[in-house]
């Protein structure tokens, strides 16, 4: 199910995971959303207008609840940035979902927006990557998180252990995807990213049938 709160890049993301095989869905009810067996929060544009839209439906509250159940979720572009603390954009602090610590900040590169085709840095265990760590993938945006502020211990369940996916931009280094237990997301545009991307968002989609 994709979730709808009058981001722009709804239908490109719905097209998407219908090619990755699944059904799908674009709704803005909160029932509906918390008994599909996974949510996608896509997002284009500012960090802010993402966050009015998100709280314009309780979307915090909707993804808050899944996460509690353990019921998966991926966040697309600034659908992942949202998952995260707070985003500055031209002075302004937004306050995000809180799902991960760490900050949504304009990207230290000689040319910003980062825009293009990228190779990503995957570690070594990724579900998400598998069979594509090799390839390259699209990204559109001048913001993105620098720093991975999470922490984990011993006691901390294996399935729960972030893995963090970084890329680079202008020998500046950003989170370009996250796994977290049932929180997935990318900074890139797995659904603009060819064949790559399909077989990110199939990997995604295949595992919400284990």
């Amino acid at each position: 199910m994709v979730l709808d709160y009058g981001s722009g890049n709804l239908r490109s993301a719905v097209r998407a995971m219908e090619r990755a095989g699944a059904a799908v869905t674009l709704t803005d009810d909160m029932d509906a959303a918390l008994a599909a067996d996974g949510l996608v929060v896509p997002g284009v544009g500012a960090f802010a207008a993402c966050m009015a839209g998100i709280r314009g439906i309780r979307g915090e509250r909707l993804i808050a609840r899944r996460l509690s159940g353990g019921r998966p979720v991926l966040g697309i572009c600034v659908g992942m940035q949202v998952l995260f603390e707070r985003g500055i954009e031209h002075g302004v602090e937004t306050e995000g979902c809180g799902e991960w610590p760490g900050v949504v900040e304009r990207l230290q590169a000689p040319i910003v927006p980062h825009m293009g085709w990228n190779r990503v840095q995957p570690p070594s265990d990724s579900s998400l990557f598998a069979g594509a760590a090799e390839e390259r993938f699209y990204f559109v945006h001048s913001y993105g998180v620098r720093e991975w502020a999470l922490t984990t211990n011993d006691r901390t369940p294996a399935a729960y252990q972030p893995r963090v996916t970084w890329a680079e931009h202008g020998g500046d280094r950003f989170v370009a995807a996250v796994e977290n237990g049932p929180l997935c997301a990318t900074q890139f545009h797995p659904e603009k990213s060819g064949d790559a991307g399909a077989r990110v968002l199939a990997n995604w989609v295949a595992g919400l049938a284990a």
